[in-house]
Formats: structure tokens, sequence, C-alpha cells
């Protein structure tokens, strides 16, 4: 992607800009963000996908009496009629289901892929919203079909309403209200308050379904970061126990971990108090831990790849041709619940990672970022590269893509 290139997307502005002025700073409003926006998915196409076992899917009802929230697997049969007005559906992670929620995602590649996390489609009928509430991470709203009004604001008083099965402010202030119609989006930063209302509106001489596109990030807590990347670490130390020369997935292996000694330990009267010793060894044990920047690396990169709890992935029906790519023959293509990183020493897959250097490494990054490689590219792959593309095939990671033969 050509982050100085002006984007209808972000109102004519280029990725670059984009990310100095608004990312994180103020909301952006685009009107005709993607002119002639049609939906990914219809109305029973949706409600099918939030009927499947492993899709993240909630219901949410407005009440006289409050709200009423249902966590999925959702039927059509246990959905509100259309007529009723103030409910919604929200299903999380099309972009893993739907190819063509998988292709519109891209389009916001220009921010990092370890920030981009999913891509939600709320269904709501005339009044239904989820209430007036913040989010820690970014949000892009598109307006896939119908009307929405928005509120929004910058929020200081951020009390939580008591008794609700949602974070709903108590106390919302809106500064401004827009109205987005199909193919208009709405960039709001982290913690920035909104409440989206959906409006009956038409489409052709019939009402048009009021569907909203969010498109999220993932915003990692220092807490959570540290807990993940501390046992990671841990588990490194234990792969490095039982190894003979290297770690897992090619890992140098780090020095033998010292066990706690204390052959100058007293007698004590004390025995329930903690030895200060020990407590000295615990500090050193983990600041040896952080001292080794190549294991600190795997253990972030695995961890912002790992695959969420709901992904699973099917092993390839097909062979892996190995002749076919080697004479650029076929391409490969990360399957869309893939996620591929890297740094200057690694390559991250679906949360393993691997030592990587030289030609094989610029391949295996060119992946990563175009997310396929082209025949041409593939037959340069070395021969340990060629067999590990040729296990994640197995895996059901990526797929090969024959060229066809001319008629």
């Amino acid at each position: 992607m050509d982050v100085n290139q002006p984007l209808a997307l972000l109102a004519g502005l280029s990725p670059a800009q984009f990310m100095r002025r608004h990312w994180q700073k103020k909301p952006l409003l685009v009107r005709q963000a993607i002119p002639g926006m049609r939906p990914v998915l219809s109305r029973p196409e949706l409600f099918k996908l939030a009927a499947r076992e492993h899709v993240e899917s909630r219901l949410i009802v407005q009440q006289p009496k409050g709200w009423r929230m249902k966590q999925g697997p959702i039927t059509a049969s246990g959905l509100p009629p259309l007529s009723q007005k103030g409910w919604t559906l929200l299903v999380q992670g099309v972009d893993l289901h739907e190819p063509g929620a998988h292709a519109l995602l891209q389009q916001f590649r220009f921010v990092p892929d370890a920030r981009l996390d999913d891509l939600m489609i709320s269904f709501a009928t005339a009044g239904g919203g989820v209430g007036p509430h913040f989010d820690s991470y970014d949000v892009f709203l598109l307006q896939a079909s119908g009307r929405r009004r928005w509120k929004i604001g910058r929020q200081k008083d951020l009390t939580l309403q008591d008794g609700v099965p949602l974070k709903i402010l108590q106390n919302f202030e809106p500064e401004e209200e827009f109205v987005l119609e199909a193919g208009d989006m709405l960039y709001l930063p982290p913690r920035y308050a909104h409440d989206g209302i959906a409006e009956a509106a038409d489409s052709g001489g019939k009402a048009a379904d009021c569907m909203t596109y969010s498109i999220g990030f993932r915003s990692p807590g220092s807490r959570e970061l540290a807990t993940e990347l501390l046992q990671r670490l841990a588990e490194f130390s234990e792969d490095d126990g039982d190894a003979d020369a290297t770690g897992r997935n090619g890992k140098v292996k780090t020095k033998t971990p010292a066990l706690y000694r204390d052959p100058e330990q007293a007698a004590t009267a004390n025995p329930a108090a903690l030895p200060a010793s020990l407590t000295a060894f615990a500090s050193q044990a983990l600041e040896e831990a952080l001292k080794d920047p190549l294991a600190l690396a795997c253990a972030l990169g695995e961890y912002m790849t790992e695959p969420k709890p709901s992904v699973w992935f099917d092993e390839a029906a097909d062979e892996w041709d190995a002749d076919a790519a080697r004479a650029g023959q076929a391409g490969v293509q990360l399957d869309a619940r893939t996620r591929m990183m890297y740094d200057s020493d690694h390559v991250f897959i679906n949360g393993e990672s691997y030592l990587a250097k030289g030609a094989d490494a610029a391949l295996m990054r060119r992946l990563a970022d175009q997310r396929s490689l082209a025949p041409r590219e593939l037959r340069k792959a070395g021969v340990s590269a060629m067999a590990l593309l040729g296990d994640w095939h197995d895996a059901g990671w990526l797929r090969q893509e024959l060229l066809q033969a001319d008629s």
C-alpha cells in the first residue's frame, strides 16, 4: 500500500496524513468513503452466520424496563420480528468467515496488523442500538446500508449505569451529531463516547436494513501483555531445559535455568517467613528472562499472532504440490483466519515463531505483508522455506493456487 496516496476512504487524506492528524487524536467524518457501498452479506446470510456454533454473536433488545442481552449462537427463530423496534444483532469476526468482509478489512492495513482486530456487523431495526458507550480502542464505523444517527462527545464522566448487561454511560453528553447513509464512515479515537441509533430508511421503494460495520483494533493493556509475556518466557525456559541445541521452531537456546540453592540458610524460628535470598533469586530470574531480546521478541510475536479461541483450522483436502511450486506453476494465499507478522529476526504465524535470515526471510516477510505469493515469487523459496510452506498448507494455514493450464 502506498501510504502517501490520497484515498476516498479517508476523505481525500493519505494514510500517512490520517495517522498524523487523526489516529488516536480526533474523529473524522467521511462522506461516501466507499461510493456505491453494498453489504457483503444480506440479512438472511447474516442471520445464518449468527446461528453458527463458532461465531461470536449477541442479541440486544431495548425494552421499556431496560436492556436484555443474549449470547449466541442465535437462530433466526430466536430473533424478534423485524416489525419490532429497538433490537440489534451483533456478529463479531465476520472477516474470518466471509471473503468479502476479509477483503474490506484489508483496506485498513495502513495500521499495523498487530493492532487490526476484526470486522463486526451490527444489524438493527428502527430505534435499535447498544446505548451510549465508549470503547478502549480505535474504531471505524462504516454504514453498509440503511441509516444510523450518531451522537458523539469527549465524555469526562465515565460513570456507567447499574444493573444493565451492557457498559452504558449514565450521563452521556453529546457534542456533535451526524446521520450516516450507506457508504459514509466515522472514525473515533479510543474513549470517545458515542451512541448510534438506527433510523428507518428506504431504498428503491422498500425499507432498507440498517447495517453498520465496525472495524475494530486491538489495544492490549500493560498488565495483559506482562502476564502473557512472562508466561511464554517461562515456557521457553522449560523448552530450553529439554532441548539439546535449539529451542522449538529454531529459537536459539539460552543457558540451562539455574535452581535455587541456599547452602548458607540457617535454622529459623519463623518458618512461615519468606527468605530474603529467595526473593532476590526470584528478582534475578525475572531480570535474566527479560535480558534476552530474542526470547522477548518471540513471546510478543507469538502472542500477537495467536488465533482467537473460537478459531480453528481444517487440514488441507489436497496435497501440497512441491514440484509445481518449484516450477513456478503455483502461488500461495494465506487463509483469512491466519495471523502472520515478523520482526528483524523472526517470522510469526498463528502463535508460532521461526528464526528467519537471508532471502527466505525476505520472502516470508513479503508473504506476511501481501498475504500471498505469486508463482514467480514462490519459486525462489529455499528448500527449508518450501518445506515450511508445505507444512502450513497441510495445517490449513494457507492454500496453494495452481496456475490453470492453457486450453
